[in-house]
């Protein structure tokens, strides 16, 4: 059971680590995430089978502490005495054969004291006499919190001038979830029932609704009491079934912590249902953006135009030497188009980030578009002006010149043909014996024949030829109208990766989630176990 929260914290915090890598979580978040203590009472013990039942004696300074274990135990195990703090180390006191292989790391070994006994009565607990926790000094303070989390039953003690300690009383109120408890009013012999009322209804506030609480006297030679039953009360909590009852109890406080932890940071990544209006955003601030660049676009595009149309032989047949950028200062995507673009995309991420979306990640992968984007708009243009200048003109207006090239060619040769066949016609009746001649009329009106049917195409042509500017015009605004068109599909792309991202991000953290709500079921209890369990617990 150890096991499975201890891979739930790992999975947190590998979660936390990568989620504050790519920006979704902040580094206070995911320090946060990555503090939970998944020690237990069963990580002391290296076997995962049955073990001893945990009781540790915790209250303030000269409550009888220390007494109330040696009492206990038959034998002084636990210093004594008048001096305060009294209790400035821990003192375990189990069976010989219980071996506790996993002291904690953060624990100094010389202020542990073991003592060892062969009462088999006894084999199931382990005693714990823990620091004085009021005491002045700190390191006391933080050895009893560093032994806490290995504790199944605590037995509080206080004496009857007090039982108000507001020090244990925040203790109480911080951990008083995470254990079972048993109360004990020490040095009853001075105490009056005003005192025991008014301390079961601190315990009722505190939230336990029947605490169970035992008046004890430690004397030499102690009157009547309540230790035999305090003593035969933790005797009866060391079985198996209890003890297991009270690791599934603690596993669920400790994955329930857990949850409500994730839970609390699931906020700061967002819904998805902003993220999915996150493309939508993104269109209204681009079109936006684009009417801009292209109102701002329209005086370079002109001067660009006029290069491309002076330089059309050397674009066409020499590419390496024919990029504007080299040869004017007149560019597309200037300083003002750069500064345009990333006021754009700025406005577009604080309008996501209004959303309550991490704008992290998004920054990330937007960065690489910001450089890209005068790229694409050189690429596109450069490319669409070199075709259109290879094509200059219309479909319409490029046929009808195929059309008059044709005939440029066509009706010369038919006037020619046709003058051939006159000449050849009068020669042949000449040869028959009818005269006849052609005359200079013939040959001159001949000749302007052939001449206006060559011209005229020609002129035609000459006058009709594509205007190379207008072409390297209509070709820069098409490239700039794809340009344009490729960087909105790439941030297109990058909202979708950043919404697949997202999506990835909350299954894992619901997953962890889902997780932290499943857990085994323990044997069932006798109903007298379960009414002593219910009066030691808060719920």
């Amino acid at each position: 059971m150890a096991y499975e929260y201890s891979d739930l914290v790992e999975q947190t915090k590998r979660w936390a680590e990568q989620a504050a890598a790519a920006g979704w979580i902040g580094q206070e978040s995911a320090r946060q995430l990555s503090e939970f203590d998944a020690r237990t009472p069963d990580t002391l013990f290296e076997h995962s089978g049955s073990r001893p039942l945990i009781v540790a004696f915790m209250g303030g300074t000269g409550v009888g502490k220390s007494t109330l274990l040696n009492r206990l135990a038959g034998q002084a195990v636990a210093r004594t005495g008048v001096e305060r703090p009294t209790s400035r180390e821990v003192t375990l006191f189990h069976h010989h054969s219980v071996a506790i292989r996993n002291l904690p790391d953060k624990l100094p070994v010389e202020r542990i004291k073991i003592a060892q006994h062969d009462d088999e009565s006894k084999k199931n607990i382990i005693w714990i006499d823990m620091p004085d926790f009021d005491s002045t000094e700190q390191s006391n303070k933080q050895l009893v919190l560093e032994w806490l989390p290995h504790i199944d039953v605590l037995v509080y003690v206080v004496s009857p001038e007090r039982y108000r300690d507001e020090k244990a009383w925040r203790l109480l109120l911080a951990e008083g979830g995470r254990h079972a408890w048993l109360f004990v009013l020490n040095q009853w012999d001075r105490g009056q029932i005003a005192q025991y009322q008014d301390f079961r209804q601190q315990l009722h506030k505190a939230g336990f609704e029947e605490p169970i609480i035992y008046k004890t006297v430690c004397a030499d030679y102690p009157q009547d009491d309540e230790f035999e039953s305090l003593k035969a009360t933790i005797e009866s909590l060391a079985t198996e079934h209890v003890i297991q009852q009270l690791e599934l109890r603690g596993l669920q406080i400790r994955k329930d912590d857990l949850k409500q932890k994730l839970q609390s940071h699931m906020p700061s990544l967002g819904s998805r249902q902003a993220v999915q209006h996150t493309p939508q955003l993104w269109q209204e601030q681009w079109q936006r953006t684009a009417d801009t660049l292209q109102q701002g676009f329209v005086w370079p595009i002109q001067q660009v135009a006029n290069y491309y149309a002076e330089h059309a032989a050397d674009l066409i047949t020499n590419p390496a030497t024919g990029k504007y950028s080299s040869r004017t200062d007149v560019q597309l995507w200037d300083e003002w188009a750069g500064a345009r673009f990333e006021d754009g995309l700025d406005e577009f991420i604080l309008s996501v980030d209004q959303q309550g979306i991490p704008v992290a990640p998004l920054k990330k992968q937007l960065a690489a578009i910001r450089e890209k984007a005068p790229k694409i708009i050189q690429a596109q243009s450069e490319l669409a002006v070199r075709q259109a200048l290879a094509n200059p003109g219309n479909v319409m207006h490029r046929a009808f010149l195929k059309f008059v090239r044709l005939c440029e060619i066509i009706l010369p040769l038919a006037a020619i043909i046709w003058v051939g066949y006159r000449v050849f016609m009068v020669y042949y009746t000449s040869e028959a014996g009818n005269e006849a001649y052609l005359g200079v009329n013939f040959a001159i009106h001949s000749t302007l024949l052939i001449a206006i049917t060559w011209l005229t195409p020609f002129f035609i042509l000459k006058k009709m030829k594509p205007s190379l500017e207008k072409s390297a015009l209509r070709g820069l605004n098409k490239g700039l109208m794809n340009g344009l068109s490729m960087i909105e599909y790439e941030v297109a792309d990058i909202i979708e990766n950043f919404s697949q991202q997202h999506s990835e991000q909350i299954s894992r953290i619901g997953g962890i989630i889902e997780q932290c709500e499943t857990g085994g079921k323990p044997k069932e209890l006798s109903q007298e176990d379960k009414g002593l369990l219910t009066r030691m617990l808060i719920e």
